[in-house]
């Protein structure tokens, strides 16, 4: 039974979707009326968005971002910091400590991405169900316990295993956290706000050379090997920020403690007329899969995976690049903070201007070239300590790379998207496939190539040059779409001017506009 609370919101964005449908036909000039395409109209842009009350919004806004963003952001931080901790141990002699074999180490690192694939969909599909507010603490809870038992492992067979089980608690956590915040935000609010999300992904990079530089210095005799602070601090905070956040994250921005009733009506509107199709719609399997119908939908997945290559070589392996330029084991962590930082920032720059200009592939391709410079410059480099400031010039370049495109690409295919569980899934397989690449700098990094990893940066690179031609055709085919199908519609509509309410069968719906 409907909660009145719950009642209101849907009465309110019936009353404002028969508004909408009454001002198209009553106020709306017809362009080429005679033509047959005259019920083409052109919506202004207060209409196609919704917007009723614009400094409401901005102060509903406001309160997102206060209540929940930064909760989230604290999320992810610990899911970056328990995913990459492993290469600050591998500094501090884990492979040595726990008697690896040749090429065992390159073995943990890979395995995690196979769960993290093949779990993430039914995970996600779990979190639609049951809620991300609920599965996402879950999830958190279950890779901060994973996490601390690796402090206790004593041989290859049991951080292997502890690796397994980690890729299946985190496999959903990324897609889940983009869904539940396009239940918040508009399409062009969206970049900025997982902007500020992911950029605790570089903080955590960086946090965690901080860290590594703090907890190795640490002489106790309660472990036997510094390394295993890394874990026992990092699972303890994470399991102990599980507890809080489920008690506090909303289902849906209908049931947010923190919102009164109009502005749950308002907030359930907005998501309505500009993100999706129908708001809190039921998970069905069935529909959700013809997002795999569209061919633009595998074009996302090429550039997913040609973005996964340089991420997680960044995410995984900067410590042993670093390694090149310091010879110290406790400097090259601290040599790893100002990149990460600068990604962070270069990031937020370019979310901010994209949702500022609403337009995505650009600047997508613009982090695949820095991508592909930063590592060629480096491994183009034959002395570094010669030309020590170029080489460390090229690492924040491979930063500024990974950071960028990986939020703004997921905000891209979701940006087109209306249907709810389409986006759902769609998220839920490119994400990991993404994350599924990783196994490749997981085997090109090997250690009879340190510490210049000439084949394995060369690599990277041109998974960085493929990325940016894939992700500018996809772009350039969106643009020449839109451009077609005004052209034949006689009017002039772009992916704002169409509220999102009549787009759930997608580039089927005549109306529909490519969000670029």
């Amino acid at each position: 039974m409907a909660s009145p609370a719950m009642a209101n919101v849907n009465s309110a964005a019936l009353a404002d979707s028969d508004s909408l449908h009454a001002k198209r036909d009553t106020g709306l000039s017809l362009q080429n009326s005679n033509d047959v395409e005259s019920r083409h109209v052109v919506l202004s842009d207060e209409i196609a968005a919704g917007v009723t009350d614009s400094a409401a919004e901005r102060a509903l806004c406001r309160k997102f971002d206060l209540r929940l963003l930064p909760v989230l952001a604290i999320m992810y931080l610990f899911n970056a910091l328990d995913k990459g901790n492993l290469g600050n141990a591998q500094t501090a002699g884990l492979s040595k400590d726990l008697n690896f074999g040749p090429g065992q180490y390159n073995q943990i690192v890979g395995i995690f991405f196979v769960p993290y694939v093949l779990f993430a969909p039914p995970l996600a599909m779990l979190g639609k169900r049951f809620g991300p507010a609920r599965v996402l603490p879950l999830l958190m809870f279950c890779f901060g316990t994973f996490t601390l038992l690796t402090a206790a492992t004593t041989n290859f067979g049991g951080i292997f295993a502890l690796r397994w089980f980690l890729g299946i608690a985190e496999s959903a956590f990324f897609p889940l956290v983009i869904y539940y915040q396009t239940t918040f935000y508009r399409r062009g609010e969206l970049a900025r706000r997982l902007a500020i999300f992911y950029a605790a992904s570089n903080i955590a990079n960086a946090f965690s050379g901080l860290l590594a530089f703090g907890v190795l210095q640490i002489r106790s005799t309660l472990v036997d090997h510094p390394w295993r602070w890394l874990f026992i601090v990092e699972g303890s905070v994470t399991v102990c920020f599980s507890i809080f956040a489920f008690f506090y994250l909303p289902q849906s921005a209908a049931e947010a403690w923190f919102l009164n009733e109009e502005e749950k009506a308002l907030a359930y509107r907005r998501i309505q007329v500009d993100s999706s199709s129908t708001v809190n719609e039921k998970y069905v399997l069935k529909e959700s899969l013809r997002v795999f119908k569209r061919p633009v939908t595998y074009g996302f997945l090429i550039v997913e995976m040609c973005l996964g290559v340089p991420l997680q070589a960044v995410s995984l392996f900067l410590p042993q690049i670093v390694q090149r330029l310091v010879n110290d084991t406790v400097t090259i962590n601290l040599y790893t903070v100002a990149p990460n930082v600068t990604g962070a920032a270069m990031l937020l720059l370019l979310a901010f201007t994209s949702d500022g200009l609403r337009i995505r592939f650009p600047f997508v391709c613009l982090g695949f070239a820095f991508t592909f410079i930063g590592f060629i410059i480096y491994a183009a480099i034959e002395d570094v300590h010669a030309q020590i400031r170029v080489a460390y010039f090229a690492t924040f370049m491979m930063c500024w790379g990974t950071s960028a495109p990986s939020v703004l690409l997921s905000t891209w295919y979701n940006n087109n998207v209306a249907h709810e569980g389409e986006r759902l899934t769609l998220t839920s397989v490119g994400v990991p496939l993404a994350n599924l690449m990783g196994l490749v700098p997981s085997y090109v990094f090997q250690e009879k190539d340190a510490p210049r990893y000439g084949p394995a940066l060369i690599t990277t690179a041109c998974f960085g040059a493929t990325g940016c031609l894939v992700a500018g055709c996809l772009g350039f085919f969106m643009l020449w779409d839109n451009k077609r199908r005004n052209l034949r519609q006689g009017v002039n509509l772009t992916a704002k001017d169409v509220p999102t309410l009549q787009l759930r069968d997608g580039p089927w719906v005549e109306e529909f506009r490519w969000f670029l």
